[in-house]
């Protein structure tokens, strides 16, 4: 299953407490909450490359399945990570104490991030 394509965000839940659990500023929340994402992914082979504009912010990280790539948080930290396929739709990686679970099903994809016991989902459609 491929994950190439573009998605905009159709609803999210818990954003605004999971982006203060981040550290990030309340004016930077309160911009973004309201803001639909898109999500470009290009997927060629284990090799990925994600892309997602909010507003006028772009970040973009490219990794390859199973190799330690740095990654740029939500909040614009860069990290180190691995990120692992589960079966032939979930992306997962683990980044400081956080997991983080990219779903694809059909044209839908859930994007989940678990931080203790808060969780924020991200629900995009294939445009």
């Amino acid at each position: 299953m491929s994950f190439t394509g573009k998605y905009e965000l159709q609803h999210q839940e818990n954003f605004e407490p999971f982006m203060r659990a981040l550290g990030l500023p309340e004016d930077q929340i309160q911009k973004g909450k309201d803001l639909k994402s898109i999500s470009e992914i290009v997927q060629d082979g284990n090799k990925f490359t994600v892309t997602i504009t909010t507003g006028s912010k772009v970040v973009k990280n490219q990794f390859t399945i199973g190799e330690e790539s740095e990654i740029e948080m939500l909040n614009g930290e860069k990290v180190k990570a691995v990120v692992q396929l589960e079966g032939n739709n979930k992306l997962v990686t683990q980044v400081k104490g956080m997991k983080s679970v990219t779903e694809l099903n059909g044209d839908t994809i859930t994007y989940t991030m678990t931080m203790g016991d808060l969780t924020l989902k991200r629900v995009s459609k294939r445009i």
